[in-house]
């Protein structure tokens, strides 16, 4: 489909979704947030999609929303007016799954990576939180800003951080709004690695390539199995395991998976 604030581009088993507003440091409007769910939602449904890697165009990644668009629009309503009106959009949104960016992203079959080619502000931050992986350029910062705003982290902040961070960290970024640059964002695990700003393209290319080559449906099985842990007793996880095995090992992956082993090459794996 045809997309106004975003790039979206598949090449090589690689879905490539990018924020496109670089005249505002890709700050999001609700068609900006609107068109990354649907661009996560078509590649999910397209089988030569194995990876989806979310970045931005220009020299930031996400600055979060546009602030004149949503909190300032309209300018003879008065400041709560404006207030209601964005909190009842964001109601809608909950009520409705099929349009949630975050549901998008977080319930998203396939592996998805983050690029953070600059800044990741607020929302934006979220967002690449959100992913079930991130790769930074040097010139990355992210940061929680809401408190700044006098709000609160989604799903990417107040779920995802703490468990990625610990309990401790996730409380001081959140409640101090502060900046987390390149260096800390790596090593207090933010981000899965940090590389020179000119190569993150590749970098990620090469990164997702290692997704792209493995068993669609044992990811798929194994993605979700990761997320059910977090909330399931030993028991649960235990019988999901072997429910998900019964399925996996009638596959014609799991035979390939197999053959290729016992041959010595690499395995050509088609999602059945």
């Amino acid at each position: 489909m045809a997309y106004e604030e975003i790039l979206y581009h598949v090449s090589d088993g690689i879905a490539t979704v990018k924020f496109n507003r670089p005249h505002a440091m890709n700050a999001g409007t609700g068609l900006t947030y609107h068109e990354i769910g649907q661009a996560f939602r078509e590649a999910a449904a397209d089988s030569a999609v194995r990876v989806i890697v979310l970045t931005g165009e220009g020299r930031a990644f996400c600055a979060g929303d546009d602030v004149n668009q949503l909190f300032l629009a309209e300018p003879d309503n008065s400041q709560q007016a404006k207030s209601a009106r964005l909190l009842s959009q964001l109601q809608e949104l909950a009520n409705h799954r099929e349009d949630n960016l975050d549901v998008a992203i977080m319930d998203c079959p396939k592996p998805t990576i983050a690029a953070v080619n600059g800044p990741a502000v607020g929302y934006g931050c979220d967002i690449a939180l959100m992913c079930d992986m991130r790769i930074a350029s040097d010139q990355a910062r992210m940061g929680e800003f809401f408190i700044r705003r006098g709000l609160l982290p989604s799903t990417g902040g107040l779920m995802v951080l703490p468990r990625i961070v610990g309990l401790a960290r996730a409380y001081e970024l959140i409640l101090s709004g502060r900046w987390v640059e390149a260096e800390e964002l790596e090593r207090i695990g933010m981000v899965n690695r940090v590389v020179p700003h000119d190569t993150l393209e590749a970098a990620t290319r090469e990164f997702a390539r290692m997704f792209a080559a493995q068993a669609p449906l044992a990811q798929q099985m194994a993605k979700e199995g990761i997320r059910l842990s977090m909330n399931m007793d030993y028991a649960r996880m235990s019988d999901y395991t072997m429910a998900a095995l019964r399925l996996l090992m009638q596959t014609e992956d799991h035979h390939e998976g197999a053959v290729s082993f016992v041959e010595k090459r690499e395995s050509r794996f088609k999602g059945r």
